[in-house]
């Protein structure tokens, strides 16, 4: 038994020792470094965070080519992605500010164009047409040119004596009135509050195909294009719930969908706009066989 422990210890000393040394060279001596790696090699969440900074350099720029040919590098279906990433972030409680660029994004994609990017409030315009505004000059800082001159390079003299004349008389001068300049009006930008949605119809779907109680939404401009991106609030007496059009994009731009429960009062809340329609509930569809139908809301701009 010893004799065979001899023969067997060397070999198996030597295969840890190998072991050892190459774990030593490759970790510490000369480790692996990547350099131009490609992004579709970066790990899931790195991959997420990739596609948060795309959408917000496309909500800022709107290059829609740029953040299409960016997306590629990661691979995969770039629409899909974004819309998986955006339910993921809504489930994980993220802030809809942080979300709505990536469904943004994602419906861009699908249209082809780009969207116009929203209208910024802060921007000063010019109190008339066509002339740009210009603000007045501090009056009271301004320098004459006589006190200018006095002041930088006359040397103060005293008076010479005045010889009195019997003839002359003095005439007093009148105090020397200043008119003080009215200020001009200036001009406060006002925040331009976009179009609400207003429920245009409400359509019974009775299809047992469908998921029993599906509440579909559909939102359309007023150009009757389907607009993603846009928050749906949804409340009961016992919870909230709260996504996005566009999340769907092979449904529609503006489509988004909702599991209603039987004998239960929804109110529906469109965000853009403070759109409130209340008091929705599932049809019950059928006859001999009833079953929990589902709703059609389409909502437009006007």
């Amino acid at each position: 038994m010893k004799a065979h422990l001899n023969r067997i210890f060397p070999p198996l000393l030597g295969l840890l020792c190998g072991i050892g040394l190459g774990l030593l060279y490759s970790w510490q001596i000369s480790p692996v470094a990547y350099i131009d790696a490609d992004p579709s090699i970066l790990r899931a969440d790195f991959k997420d965070q990739y596609r948060i900074v795309i959408a917000a350099a496309y909500d800022a720029t709107r290059d829609l080519p740029r953040a299409r040919a960016r997306l590629e590098l990661l691979g995969g279906d770039p629409i899909g992605e974004l819309s998986a990433q955006a339910q993921r972030m809504l489930a994980g409680g993220e802030p809809s500010e942080r979300v709505k660029p990536l469904a943004q994004l994602a419906a861009d994609l699908r249209q082809g164009a780009a969207s116009l990017p929203p209208e910024n409030p802060t921007v000063t315009k010019a109190p008339f047409a066509g002339a740009p505004f210009t603000p007045l000059p501090n009056i009271a800082a301004t320098e004459t040119p006589a006190l200018a001159e006095f002041t930088a390079e006359t040397e103060f003299q005293p008076e010479a004596p005045i010889l009195s004349t019997p003839s002359f008389e003095q005439t007093p001068l009148s105090p020397q009135e200043f008119s003080t300049p009215t200020p001009r009006p200036t001009f406060t930008p006002t925040q331009s509050v976009n179009a609400p949605f207003i429920l245009v119809s409400q359509d019974t779907i009775c299809d047992p195909a469908l998921p029993p109680g599906l509440m579909q939404f559909m939102l359309i401009d007023a150009r009757r294009k389907q607009v993603a991106g846009i928050q749906i609030i949804v409340t009961w007496d016992k919870g909230e719930d709260r996504f996005f059009t566009g999340f769907k994009p092979e449904i529609g731009d503006g489509y988004a969908d909702f599991i209603m429960q039987a004998d239960t009062v929804y109110n529906i809340r469109i965000v853009e706009g403070g759109t409130f329609a209340p008091n929705i509930s599932a049809p019950i569809c059928g006859g001999d066989a009833p079953f929990l139908g589902g709703l059609l809301l389409t909502f437009q701009q006007p």
